[in-house]
């Protein structure tokens, strides 16, 4: 399997750069475990997705201590029929058999009720994509069902669900969200916004 993200960082201050990098200091414990390549777009992040989620929520948190609105987007996909496999990114999430639906659901609950707290309040909408596999939508639908009881679930839009909650709880509802629905074999991707600091009232 190939799994990864290709995320940007925006820091809203004349000062992003800085911002940018003091946080990027957040993935160091990762990169022995993670593939990192950067350009003037983005950075793409390739590896297991328990190191990914994580890695995602420290550098965002990071920047996010700065107290300047801060904005992660990203695409985070796994099983891309266009990707080769990847050793880097086995996983320990898809061991074994495929449990049924609501056997998945409690586990990912229970993942999440094991957040550590990160303290950062952050918001986030996503949009969760199951390819290439007729009962795509028995898959969204036990998701959502899943989101709406994890602790995070704020409310939902056209196209998206929008969270909010401590980075731990977040980026762990994120990883549950993404690595415990569609068929471990499939295609499986998120479009995924976080934001902390927002000016804007809640």
């Amino acid at each position: 399997m190939f799994s990864g993200a290709q995320i940007s960082l925006y820091p809203m201050t004349d000062d992003f750069v800085g911002v940018i990098t003091s946080a990027l200091g957040a993935l160091d414990p990762y990169r022995n475990q993670l593939r990192i390549e950067t350009d003037d777009i983005s950075t793409l992040l390739v590896g297991p997705l328990e190191v990914l989620f994580p890695a995602m929520r420290d550098l965002f948190s990071a920047a996010a201590r700065s107290g300047k609105h801060c904005v992660l987007s990203a695409t985070i996909s796994r099983g891309c029929p266009g990707e080769p496999d990847d050793a880097i990114c086995d996983s320990f999430h898809f061991e074994g058999p495929v449990a049924p639906l609501a056997e998945r659901q409690a586990t990912a609950l229970a993942a999440v009720q094991d957040a550590p707290d990160i303290g950062v309040f952050s918001v986030a909408q996503l949009s969760l994509y199951v390819l290439g596999q007729g009962n795509h939508m028995d898959e969204i639908y036990g998701c959502i069902d899943f989101l709406k009881q994890s602790g995070t679930f704020e409310k939902s839009k056209h196209f998206a669900t929008k969270l909010n909650g401590d980075t731990g709880a977040l980026f762990a509802t994120l990883e549950q969200a993404f690595c415990r629905f569609g068929s471990p074999q499939g295609h499986v991707a998120i479009d995924l916004t976080v934001s902390a600091n927002s000016p804007s009232a809640r």
